[in-house]
């Protein structure tokens, strides 16, 4: 009889795995077929830049002059691989692979696609900022400036796969970016005076690297912890979906599947971030996401989360690429109290735009539990209308452990056609020669994304009017500079 019911079980068990199998194709095959549909692939979406640095290469990449050379190295093969090859009466002039355009990296007063360093006269600290999936450390560069103008020598590091060519992201890894992160911070640690100060800052995934560096360091001891970390859109939680990225490689192997690897395929007009995406980098996300996650866990299991430093995250409340609700409940939730804060940005609450406004959004659940809490481990300030009737805003700020909420006024006021801030907004100021609403010609000498505000009939752009419309500046920089700015300061105290 027992024979029997393993027997049952069996014949169950097998054809559960062939059902599920026959699902998984049939959605790999879907998948597979609609992606025939994206944008023709370039000579940028298939290259490959076998100079890039990786995990395999770090032990002789032991300084940061070795990386430099590496990136050097990279950089000669771009220009051989790709610019030398392209022909530019066969794209437009606004595309960043084609020599001079207005969109050429190399156009600009630097190249920030690459590593860059910035120094004040005298250093009385570092800093190591880690940019964004698909960035560059361009979308550093005005965090960089602010804390150079605080004392501090200043390294912004490319991550491997980024700052080059799309087709970069099918090769890297996160193992990679996470030995990048290394070999940054070990070599600000040799240009911090004795009495000097770390500050580690992460934008997006950069700031999941960030913390799966610190826990590294805990762990490790030979390692620099820093002093301060200043998160902005950390990367802990994104799409369920991004499990099944790989899935792509049952069929993407095949020719005329080639596309299937791709979520996006877009023309290449902004210089300092990819436009096409990889199905391959969203995957390498995900899996560093479950890494960090499994580290923090560690070490609330174990008691050691007072071992992070002081943490201040700014955030927006929507988020169409990182799960705000993530960084709550992994990161947040688990602190003990170190000195931290989340800086949440609300959408704005102006009458006019709340029949446009989704209404979860209008009062998010989220928001709503946070103010409600008794009291918090750390300090929470959300940035917000100061009246429901005008555009005016406030920091609404309720300190670690208590109830009770302040107020302060910021001389600052969401801009007319502005109804949220957005996951790539949070870093750039208005004045942001690229992103920023600088009101510029669309004619001069480099493009101005902020500005494009394409009117017409639909259907007939080759990119979404939404990411367009996506909004790429921060309305309130001033308020995260000064809050940056305080917590250098607290550090010499």
């Amino acid at each position: 009889m027992a024979f029997r019911t393993h027997i049952v079980l069996f014949r169950w068990t097998v054809r559960g795995a062939v059902v599920l199998f026959t699902v998984l194709l049939t959605v790999v095959a879907v998948r597979a077929f609609d992606s025939r549909g994206l944008s023709d692939l370039k000579l940028w979406h298939r290259v490959h830049l076998e100079a890039e640095f990786t995990v395999a290469r770090a032990d002789s990449v032991g300084s940061l002059d070795d990386w430099l050379q590496v990136e050097n190295r990279l950089f000669e093969q771009l220009d051989t691989l790709v610019y030398d090859v392209v022909d530019p009466s066969t794209t437009t002039d606004v595309n960043r692979y084609v020599k001079g355009s207005r969109s050429d990296p190399e156009h600009f007063e630097s190249n920030w696609d690459r590593t860059y360093e910035m120094r004040p006269a005298v250093a009385k600290g570092g800093a190591l900022l880690i940019h964004g999936l698909s960035d560059s450390p361009y979308s550093v560069r005005h965090i960089a400036e602010i804390l150079v103008g605080q004392g501090y020598y200043v390294l912004c590091m490319r991550m491997p796969g980024h700052g080059t060519v799309p087709s970069g992201l099918l090769h890297a890894n996160w193992r990679d970016w996470a030995a990048a992160v290394e070999i940054g911070a070990r070599h600000v640690a040799t240009q911090v005076p004795h009495d000097g100060h770390f500050v580690l800052g992460g934008y997006s995934n950069g700031g999941a690297l960030a913390l799966n560096y610190v826990a590294d360091a805990i762990d490790d001891g030979n390692l620099p912890i820093p002093d301060q970390m200043v998160l902005f859109s950390p990367m802990l939680g994104v799409s369920p979906f991004a499990v099944l990225a790989n899935i792509h490689k049952l069929l993407s192997w095949i020719p005329y599947f080639e596309k299937s690897k791709w979520v996006d395929v877009y023309p290449e007009y902004d210089p300092f971030k990819y436009n096409s995406f990889p199905m391959e980098a969203g995957h390498q996300s995900y899996r560093l996401i479950r890494t960090i996650v499994g580290k923090l866990d560690r070490l609330a299991k174990d008691g050691s989360m007072n071992q992070l430093p002081p943490i201040i995250a700014f955030q927006s409340l929507v988020d169409a690429t990182v799960s705000t609700e993530a960084i709550v409940d992994k990161l947040f939730d688990r602190l003990e109290g170190n000195n931290d804060e989340l800086v949440l940005f609300d959408v704005n609450q102006t009458p006019h735009l709340k029949d446009f406004i989704e209404p979860k959004y209008d009062r998010s659940v989220l928001l709503a539990s946070l103010e409600t809490v008794d009291a918090l481990p750390y300090k929470l300030t959300v940035i917000t209308n100061h009246h429901a009737g005008d555009r005016e805003v406030a920091a609404r700020t309720k300190l670690s452990g208590e109830a009770d909420s302040t107020l302060e006024p910021l001389n600052l006021s969401w801009p007319e056609e502005v109804y949220s801030l957005a996951h790539v907004a949070i870093p750039f100021p208005p004045s942001d020669a690229v992103y920023g609403d600088t009101k510029g010609s669309l004619d001069g000498p480099t493009i101005n994304i902020g500005t494009l505000r394409p009117r017409g009939e639909k259907g007939v752009l080759n990119v979404p009017p939404s990411l367009m419309m996506r909004l790429r500046y921060n309305p309130f920089f001033d308020y995260v500079k000064r809050r940056i700015m305080q917590k250098t300061a607290a550090l010499e105290q």
